[in-house]
C-alpha cells in the first residue's frame, strides 16, 4: 500500500467537523506529558460514569476470566482499564503529532538484539504484539528503533483514515502498510526478511478461528500465526508496551523468538498463543483492552455470554 497522499476532497464541508475535532487534539497534544497523563486519567473518571456499555462489557470479561478475583478486585480493574482507556486517547495524540525528539525521552527498551538478530540473518518475523490500550504509542516507539510493516485495516472516514496513517508512520523506520486480510503480501514481505506488527488476541469471527481456551474459556482465536510462520519461513517474536507508574513513560519489551514454532499441530500452536497473551495480560491486567467483546463468537449452540451478563439484551422473538 502506498504512502497516505492528501486529496482536495478531504476538505470537503462533511468532514470539516472530522479536522475540527483532530485541530482540537493536535493542540491537546503539545501540552507536557504529565499534564496529559493526568488528563487521560479525569477522560477516563468521566468514561467510566458515562460509557455504561463499555463498562460492563470490561465487567463481563473479567468476571468470565477470573472467577477467583473477589469483587472488589475485578471492580478495581474494571475502573483501572477504563481509566487507562482515558490515557490512551492522549497517548495516541502523542503518538501520531509529537516531533522525534520528544518521542526518543519517553522509553525504555529491552531485547532488541531477537529483532536485530533476524534481521541480519534474512529472517521474517511475525511481530507477536497485543490490544493493550497503549497500542498505538507502542507501535510508534518501536518504529523509531526498528523498521516494521503494519498490518492495517481503512478507516470508513477518509479524513481519519489519512491522519491515522500519516500518523502512525511519521518519524518512523516503517516500511509498508498491508492490509489484515492480504495473506499474499504478508507472506512475500515476512520472505523478504520484513518484520511484520500482528496482532492475534482479538474476535475476528469464526471463518478462520478455532476455539481454544484463554483463561479456561473457550475463545474463537484466528490459526494465522502459525499458518503465516510456516507460509513465511518466518520466527514469531512477542513485543509488549506497559506504560509506566505515574506518567514516568514506558517500557517496551521484545521477548526472544518462540522456539519449536510452529509445530505442524494447529490447535496445538494456538493454544500455545492463547497462554502467552494470558500470561502478558496478568502481568498489566488495567491496561489491557477489556472493553472488547472478546467471547462475543460462540462454539454451535452455546449462549451468548454477554446477553447472560445483561450486557447484551436478549432478542426479541419474531
Amino acid at each position: 500500500m502506498s504512502t497516505p497522499r492528501f486529496r482536495s476532497a478531504l476538505l470537503h464541508p462533511k468532514y470539516w467537523i472530522t479536522w475540527l475535532g483532530f485541530l482540537v487534539w493536535y493542540a491537546l497534544s503539545w501540552l507536557p506529558y504529565r499534564v496529559q497523563y493526568q488528563l487521560g486519567r479525569a477522560l477516563g473518571w468521566l468514561l467510566y460514569h458515562l460509557a455504561k456499555r463499555r463498562r460492563q462489557i470490561a465487567r463481563a470479561n473479567l468476571d468470565l476470566c477470573f472467577p477467583s478475583w473477589t469483587e472488589e478486585q475485578r471492580e478495581a480493574v474494571t475502573r483501572g482499564v477504563i481509566t487507562s482507556i482515558g490515557i490512551a486517547f492522549f497517548e495516541t495524540g502523542i503518538a501520531w503529532f509529537w516531533p522525534k525528539w520528544r518521542l526518543q525521552r519517553l522509553y525504555t527498551i529491552e531485547g532488541l538484539e531477537h529483532l536485530e538478530a533476524a534481521r541480519d540473518n534474512g529472517t521474517g518475523v511475525i511481530l507477536m504484539a497485543f490490544h493493550f490500550t497503549h497500542i498505538d504509542i507502542g507501535a510508534k516507539l518501536l518504529g523509531l528503533r526498528f523498521s516494521i510493516d503494519g498490518t492495517y485495516r481503512p478507516h470508513n472516514n477518509p479524513v481519519y483514515d489519512y491522519i491515522q496513517r500519516t500518523g502512525r508512520e511519521r518519524h518512523t523506520m516503517q516500511g509498508q502498510a498491508i492490509p489484515r486480510d492480504d495473506v499474499r503480501a504478508m507472506v512475500k514481505a515476512l520472505r523478504n526478511g520484513r518484520a511484520i506488527w500482528y496482532a492475534p488476541d482479538q474476535d475476528y469471527g469464526a471463518k478462520h478461528s478455532i476455539f481454544v481456551p484463554l483463561f479456561g474459556i473457550p475463545a474463537a482465536t484466528v490459526t494465522a500465526t502459525s499458518q503465516l510462520a510456516r507460509l513465511g519461513k518466518a520466527q514469531v517474536i512477542a513485543f509488549t508496551q506497559t506504560r509506566k507508574p505515574d506518567g514516568r513513560g514506558y517500557h517496551l519489551k521484545i521477548y526472544s523468538p518462540l522456539q519449536d514454532f510452529p509445530s505442524g499441530d494447529e490447535v496445538a500452536d494456538t493454544v500455545r498463543i492463547n497462554q502467552f497473551v494470558e500470561a502478558r495480560i496478568l502481568e498489566q491486567p488495567e491496561q489491557y483492552l477489556w472493553v472488547h467483546r472478546r467471547f462475543k463468537t460462540r462454539p454451535p449452540g452455546e449462549p451468548d455470554l454477554y446477553e447472560q451478563a445483561g450486557v447484551i439484551r436478549k432478542r426479541r422473538r419474531k
